[in-house]
């Protein structure tokens, strides 16, 4: 088994990280996961919340907005919507994208508005958690 896999973490943006790691916590839409060398591949669907990378002996934490994770036994990828360095999220940020999901939420219909209610109320929850 490797030590290692490589990670890369890309928003429309900008990418944010390129290196080797030895874990990623990645909140799932249907769940959080940690992905490590040798793992099953899966592709998931991101929610709202923290992203938390091991590598180097330190963690890093970067908040994404949305986007889709790739698993394979040798590399992660995260392609979020939005992300950046929670060192740089602010209270006014999330509350910006919690008053577009809420009009989008009072805006739905039929199936999409359950959808839209839990985008709401993820984004809440990474502000309370902030």
């Amino acid at each position: 088994m490797a030590d290692t896999m490589q990670f890369d973490l890309v928003s429309p943006e900008r990418s944010l990280v390129s290196a080797q790691a030895t874990a990623v916590r990645i909140p799932g839409a249907d769940g959080d996961m940690t992905a490590m060398p040798d793992h099953a591949p899966v592709v998931t669907t991101l929610r709202p919340g923290i992203l938390t990378v091991e590598m180097d002996g330190s963690e890093q934490e970067f908040a994404v907005m949305g986007g889709f994770a790739q698993v394979s036994g040798s590399a992660t990828t995260v392609l979020a919507e939005e992300a950046l360095p929670k060192a740089e999220l602010t209270g006014e940020f999330l509350d910006e994208r919690v008053a577009k999901a809420e009009a989008a939420r009072d805006a739905a219909e039929g199936s999409a508005v359950d959808a839209a209610a839990k985008r709401v109320a993820d984004l809440q929850a990474l502000r309370e958690a902030l």
